[in-house]
This record gives structure tokens, C-alpha cells and sequence, in this order.
């Protein structure tokens, strides 16, 4: 079996299948099938999910998030001493032009990852479905504090310093890498998409408000990240995605790395970066002079989820050699610039355009490094 890093790869969520989409109306909204009835209609579609990756020539594979309504928020709250609160739905996240729903994780006692965490059969479940590699991707660290308010922290100590709140994530995170190399994972991307959120004025000045140095979270959040991930076995592989927000073809924030670059290339042992790269938004390509040589790879996402329009070949090939002026392209890869359903009503695209998209990725990396 191939081991990563791969020139070919991709975020992780796929556009949910419209037999998993039925199965979790009847059972989510309409409350009339069991949840078994759920797991069946999910057990059916994941394996033509994995079809469908391994056909266009992909050789690290995912569920899609299938059974997520969230990228982040279900793992979340599968956590030990995390719960998911919904309120009033004028109180969601803005994004350009649409409110996220209004899911607000709250922490009600000493966070900790349970040995039956649900994510490490989701991830089996792949893992006897594949010939070639399994994948799961999962929210970094950093979701559990960007993403909650400060009231709604009720563990005095984590209230009254923070960074017993980064120490705890960061065991909990360590406990989530052990337990998933124990379930056969030797691929592990985290998303710590905080990182790119960091770097826009207005997600900068929120946090100011709040009485937090964006900077100082920028060290903390790769501090965690680093903590969680030093001590994993040589042949587990990490990867970490990076983007501005993904729902529904929206976006939530922007700005270049440049205020991140030395944190995340030079602070954390990740092997694998995924960072969006799809539009003016994410800015320059300057930042990528800060990766080290050696064997960290990135994979710009120079091609969109957003839309259907496929990117063309000429173009992308300018642009790999544009990066090539400030990273090694032997240490450069291609994936899409985010997942296609961060959230289980997906981008505003087609399953054809979905597929089309990732045979570009399979098809660049073929024609700038000859193969996958």
C-alpha cells in the first residue's frame, strides 16, 4: 500500500449521497425510522463514497463525513465534557451572506477524549472498505476554543487561566492521535482552520474585544497542535487544513498566512498542509518561502469547492510554477482548496461537477509531477 505524503489528495468532506440526506431528515427532523435504519442507509453509501475516490485515482480515501451534520461540531461533541447548546437562530455565525445554524459548543467539565469516541468506528468502517489508503479528518484543536465563548466555559479554572483549557486540549488531542492509531489510522489531518481566521483584520479585532491577543492564540493554538502530535508513532502521518470558511459556497473570513506561516510551518510537526488558495482572499504565495526544507509538503488548493467551472490546466501549471519560487516543488502537492460539504448541505455544486473536480487534481498532479 502507497504511504502518504501523496501529490494527489483532498480535504475530506464529499456532497452527502441523497439516500444519507433522506435517512437523516426521517430521522433527525421527522423522528419516524430508528437509528439503526440511519446507519444502514450511511453503511450502503460510504462504500461507493470510497468507489468513487479510488476511481477518479486517488490513493487516501474518507468516509466524506457521511455521517456528520458538521466538520467540526460532531466530533466536538462526541468529546468528554463538551456539549452542543442551539439557540436562537439569529445568533449563528455570519458568513458572506448566509447565518451558519446555531450550534454553540459550551464547556461543562474537564474535557477529555472517550475511549468510544463514535469517530474511531467511523473511521474502521473506511479503513475495511479501501485498498488504499484511510483517511479521517477531524477538527484541530483549536475549534474547541475559537469557537467558545467565553460564558459558556463552566470549568472555573479554565476561566481563570487559559491556558489550563489549551493544556487540557492538547491531552485530549494526544489521547485522540494514540487512540486512532490504535483503530489502524496512519493518516490523521486535522482541520485548524483558526489559523487562517487569524489573519483577517475583523476575526483579529473580535478577539481583541475579547480580551485575547490574536498573536498570542496563534502561538497557543500551534503549541497545542505540536502537543497533541510529537510524540505519534514514525509511520503516522498528519495533515492540518487551513481555509476561511466553508458553507454552503460562503466564506467567513480573509487575509494572507503571512501573520501564521512561521507558527504553522515552523512550531508544529505536521507533515502535510492543506491551504486554501482559490481566490485573492487567501492572498500571496510569498508565504510559503517560510517552509523548511525537507519533507513537509503542501498542497495549495488551487482549485475551487465552491463552484462548479473547472480551473484549466494552463493556468494551474502557472501558478504551480509561481510557488515554485518560494517552496521547492518537490515539496508541493495539489488537493481542492477546501471539502466540498463542510456541513451536510454541501456547496452549491453537482455530484458530476464534485467528481470532475477531483480527476483536475488527479489529472495536475499527473502532468506537473508525472503521477500521484
Amino acid at each position: 500500500m502507497p504511504t502518504p505524503p501523496f501529490r494527489a489528495d483532498h480535504v475530506g468532506s464529499l456532497l452527502r449521497p441523497q439516500p444519507v440526506i433522506d435517512a437523516r431528515k426521517k430521522f433527525y427532523e421527522q423522528k419516524s425510522i430508528p437509528v439503526e435504519e440511519l446507519r444502514a442507509a450511511e453503511d450502503a453509501a460510504i462504500p461507493e463514497i470510497i468507489k468513487m475516490q479510488e476511481d477518479v485515482g486517488l490513493k487516501a480515501v474518507t468516509d466524506g463525513e457521511a455521517r456528520r451534520s458538521f466538520w467540526h461540531y460532531d466530533f466536538m461533541g462526541m468529546l468528554t465534557g463538551l456539549d452542543l447548546d442551539e439557540r436562537d437562530p439569529e445568533q449563528g455565525a455570519q458568513f458572506a451572506g448566509v447565518k451558519l445554524r446555531p450550534i454553540f459548543p459550551t464547556i461543562t467539565s474537564e474535557l477529555d477524549f472517550p475511549d468510544d469516541h463514535p469517530m474511531l468506528e467511523h473511521f474502521k468502517f473506511v479503513k475495511d472498505h479501501t485498498n488504499v489508503v484511510p483517511k479521517i479528518s477531524i477538527p484541530g484543536p483549536s475549534a474547541s476554543h475559537f469557537r467558545v465563548a467565553q460564558d459558556d466555559i463552566h470549568v472555573q479554572a479554565y476561566k481563570d487561566d487559559p491556558q489550563n483549557m489549551f493544556d487540557a486540549l492538547a491531552r485530549t488531542y494526544k489521547k485522540a492521535v494514540d487512540k486512532f492509531y490504535e483503530a489502524g489510522c496512519r493518516y490523521l489531518q486535522m482541520d485548524d482552520i483558526f489559523f487562517a481566521y487569524l489573519c483577517d483584520p475583523k476575526h483579529r479585532a473580535e478577539k481583541q474585544e475579547q480580551g485575547q491577543d490574536p498573536d498570542w492564540l496563534i502561538d497557543r493554538y500551534a503549541w497545542m497542535m505540536n502537543e497533541a502530535i510529537k510524540d505519534r508513532p514514525r509511520d503516522m502521518f498528519i495533515g492540518m487544513h487551513m481555509c476561511r470558511g466553508n458553507f454552503r459556497s460562503t466564506h467567513a473570513a480573509e487575509g494572507a498566512y503571512d501573520q501564521v506561516a512561521d507558527a504553522i510551518f515552523n512550531k508544529t510537526d505536521v507533515d502535510i498542509y492543506f491551504m486554501e488558495y482559490d481566490s485573492d482572499r487567501a492572498g500571496g504565495l510569498e508565504p510559503l518561502s517560510i517552509l523548511p526544507k525537507g519533507t513537509k509538503r503542501v498542497m495549495p488548493g488551487f482549485i475551487t469547492t465552491k463552484t462548479g467551472e473547472l480551473e484549466d490546466m494552463d493556468g494551474l501549471k502557472c501558478k504551480f510554477e509561481e510557488a515554485s519560487k518560494y517552496a521547492d516543488l518537490d515539496q508541493l502537492g495539489i488537493a481542492p482548496q477546501c471539502g466540498f460539504a463542510s456541513t451536510e448541505e454541501g456547496n452549491a455544486i453537482t455530484l458530476d461537477d464534485q467528481k470532475r473536480k477531483l480527476e483536475l487534481v488527479v489529472k495536475t498532479a499527473e502532468a506537473v509531477w508525472g503521477g500521484v
